[in-house]
């Protein structure tokens, strides 16, 4: 049942978001347009459950071609525009998954989806994480809000995120898999929400 009502609550919950919040998605739309050359919008494959692959939607927040430098963004990466770094800041950019989360291809609380890149370095026991639907926050998202900054001080950012960032992200979402019910749910939503705007 909680899977069943976990849907509804998903569904419901976007599609409200996206119609209140809809004057809000075309300014932000119109601002990304005229700020830098490229399209509104940025899809990226990813990692959703059971090793499903598909195309996660962002506003865009980086310069075109951006991701063949890397995937990793990491501290003052001046590969970000302008309107970038302040949807960034407070996760703006993360709002077109809202459509994801319509089409079922995400929840709202469930482990951050994964580039293949990374999610073909998991263990066994990491890839559990993959039985869930991918989410928009949960505990690892939470606790590592600012990782951007946690790798921009790093001399070797990748190698800090493989062997150091990702495992603890992992064992968190793990956590969340084995922990989730609706109330759990509701209260990481909601520390997210404080989080950001702390």
């Amino acid at each position: 049942m909680y899977h069943f009502f976990k849907r509804i609550f998903d569904l419901l919950s976007a599609l409200i978001v996206i119609i209140v919040f809809s004057p809000l998605l075309i300014l932000l739309s119109v601002w990304i347009a005229f700020d830098s050359k490229g399209g509104v919008f940025y899809k990226q494959e990813r990692v959703g459950k059971n090793g499903k692959l598909f195309n996660l939607l962002k506003f865009r927040s980086m310069r075109p071609n951006a991701d063949r430098a890397g995937q990793l963004t990491v501290g003052d990466d001046n590969r970000v525009t302008k309107v970038g770094r302040f949807i960034r800041k407070y996760k703006l950019d993360e709002l077109p998954q809202l459509f994801n989360i319509v089409k079922g291809e995400m929840s709202i609380v469930g482990p951050r989806p994964e580039v293949p890149k990374y999610v073909d370095m998991y263990s066994e026991e990491q890839k559990k994480v993959l039985l869930a639907l991918p989410g928009l926050t949960d505990f690892a998202s939470i606790e590592y809000l600012d990782e951007q900054k946690i790798l921009g001080a790093a001399d070797n950012p990748e190698k800090i995120y493989i062997e150091e960032v990702m495992p603890a992200k992992l064992e968190l979402n793990l956590k969340y898999i084995k922990e989730r019910n609706f109330w759990l749910d509701i209260g990481l939503i909601f520390k997210t929400i404080f989080s950001i705007f702390r």
